[in-house]
């Protein structure tokens, strides 16, 4: 509080942290501020400023216990104010204090965050109207139910719409954090935080989220939405049609019919090429062997994942990341001969 307080700070951010918060997508966020902040990582908050504001102690869905630095303060010391949610994003309601203050900190004129579901706290203040919300893919349908006025996407990591920061949370709240360095404290101080992080590279806001079921986004049937949101979290590890319809609480033939008369295939068949586009993501975005990307996906072996992978795309998982790889190249030759 002290360091923040000396006020020379190029950027400035306040950050409300609610119960069950998600600590991968505070603790990316922060850490980007920090070894942004001083030099050899001492975390001095002399070119970047935060606040860890709460009431009381809160804690992560993880079960780690994190004590504010203090009470929600005078928004007007901000570049932006920032909400972390978590876990509790099915309730529809919040604490009176929470909405006040954010509808204080936009009357103040600050730019609010919503990292992971704290996009659903500004929106339950009614901070959201007439703008688009990035959320987390696994949280879609959800915000989609609670805000149907709000259009929302869960095909980039973040989306900067000036006033309003909304972020999918995760590792993506770090990439937000080195966009907003970038921004306020120059290039060369977020290259000095990617580099402490052992990071290949900030990802730009665009970064597509790693999710395979855009079809089933238009889907009315809300078990079938359901079951399409657990194959996605379980694709390195793909459940019997059983289990799925155990989960959901049906009947395995009930889900088969429901799922056929919504997507026009079975529910093993669908799961089956959600995880061949995995593999085909990972291909793109890694460099991962292919008998590793195989397992990772849920696939017995290198082999069975080709012969699925083949069915698909037309050509083998090795031809697809090189001719990727290569149209990646030709573009940006072509940006730079043009620049």
């Amino acid at each position: 509080m002290a360091a923040f307080r000396d006020g020379r700070q190029k950027l400035r951010v306040g950050l409300l942290v609610l119960d069950n918060f998600t600590l991968n997508a505070v603790s990316g966020f922060v850490e980007a501020l920090r070894l942004a902040a001083d030099t050899g990582g001492r975390g001095r908050q002399l070119e970047c400023g935060w606040v860890i504001m709460g009431r009381g102690p809160t804690r992560a869905s993880c079960g780690m216990t994190v004590t504010a630095d203090s009470l929600p303060l005078d928004p007007s010391q901000f570049d932006y104010v920032a909400v972390a949610g978590g876990n509790d994003y099915r309730q529809r309601s919040q604490p009176a204090w929470l909405t006040n203050y954010l509808r204080e900190a936009d009357a103040a004129g600050k730019p609010l965050i919503g990292l992971c579901t704290g996009t659903f706290n500004i929106a339950r203040a009614g901070l959201m109207g007439g703008r688009m919300a990035c959320v987390h893919w696994n949280v879609y349908d959800e915000f989609v139910e609670q805000f149907p006025t709000i259009s929302a996407i869960s095909d980039r990591i973040f989306l900067d719409a000036g006033d309003r920061i909304t972020c999918a949370g995760s590792t993506g709240s770090q990439d937000l954090a080195l966009h907003l360095i970038a921004r306020h404290c120059g290039q060369e101080r977020a290259q000095q935080s990617v580099r402490h992080m052992v990071m290949n590279a900030k990802r730009e806001a665009s970064f597509p989220q790693a999710q395979f079921s855009e079809e089933a986004k238009g889907v009315r049937d809300d078990i079938v939405r359901k079951c399409v949101t657990l194959m996605e979290q379980t694709l390195n590890a793909p459940l019997p049609l059983e289990g799925l319809a155990a989960k959901l609480e049906i009947s395995s033939r009930q889900l088969s019919r429901r799922f056929k008369a919504s997507l026009g295939q079975t529910p093993s068949r669908y799961y089956r090429v959600l995880r061949v586009r995995y593999g085909a993501w990972r291909l793109m975005h890694s460099t991962d062997l292919v008998a590793a990307i195989a397992l990772d996906a849920g696939f017995v072996d290198a082999s069975h994942f080709q012969r699925e992978f083949m069915k698909l795309y037309k050509t083998s998982p090795s031809k697809y990341r090189r001719l990727g790889v290569t149209d990646k190249d030709r573009r940006l030759s072509k940006a730079h001969s043009q620049a």
